[in-house]
């Protein structure tokens, strides 16, 4: 049996399935997350969808040549248009935009009733999180990931009570469940980065420069204490 290799990014995504969970993948693309997971025996069996066919045929004979077909069903729809609360009780959206996953979500609220959302971005991390803690879920851990040069944010969410935030921690993550994170400086000075280049030219950017600016002195004086 051929044994699935997941690059970085998508290894910290499947490590953050409990154990036994039944799991829905979507955008699924070639399926190495669900093969992954099943060839592991993290997972009990795995819905994966995607809503082009293409990735779906090469999807197909991933499964058919790892031998896992009998764990792993395919379905071409999109996002969750179809699926329910039966198919699974952990879903992964990962390697799409933020905004992709909030028109996903909106569109299927059934999983904020028990479902564990496990989520890695690309784009728009603040309007998914300010999506996610306005309509019902709750960002129970945080996490980062570098792979290739580059930091990712991957998130996981349930449904329940929000606690509020502020701008900052919208585009950072709640400050005691990112911060200590060994990557979390390195990802802060690039944010700090960013805003500095956009802040001759946007209010927006100059005003949460300064938040960020004033997380970084926290930091740096809680190191030298």
């Amino acid at each position: 049996m051929d044994m699935i290799q997941l690059s970085k990014r998508l290894a910290a995504v499947a490590a953050l399935v409990r154990p036994g969970a039944a799991v829905i993948d979507v955008g699924t693309d070639h399926a190495m997350v669900p093969v992954w997971l099943v060839q592991t025996g993290r997972a009990s069996r795995v819905l994966a969808t995607d809503i082009r066919s293409g990735p779906l045929q090469s999807a197909a004979a991933l499964v058919s040549r790892t031998g896992t077909g009998e764990k792993i069903r395919l379905l071409q729809t999109d996002g969750l248009a179809g699926v329910g609360p039966a198919d699974g009780d952990t879903i992964i959206l990962a390697g799409m935009g933020g905004e992709t996953m909030v028109h996903i979500l909106s569109a299927a609220p059934w999983t904020r009733d028990g479902a564990r959302l496990i989520l890695e971005p690309q784009s728009k991390k603040a309007d998914l999180r300010r999506f996610l803690t306005e309509n019902g879920w709750r960002i129970t851990a945080e996490r980062l990931v570098e792979d290739a040069g580059r930091i990712y944010p991957i998130l996981c969410a349930e449904g329940g009570e929000s606690p509020l935030y502020t701008e900052a921690e919208l585009h950072l993550g709640k400050l005691e469940q990112i911060g200590p994170d060994p990557l979390f400086g390195r990802y802060l000075d690039g944010m700090i980065a960013q805003c500095r280049k956009a802040a001759p030219y946007d209010s927006a950017a100059e005003a949460l420069l300064g938040e960020f600016e004033t997380i970084k002195r926290r930091l740096c004086h809680a190191d030298s204490t």
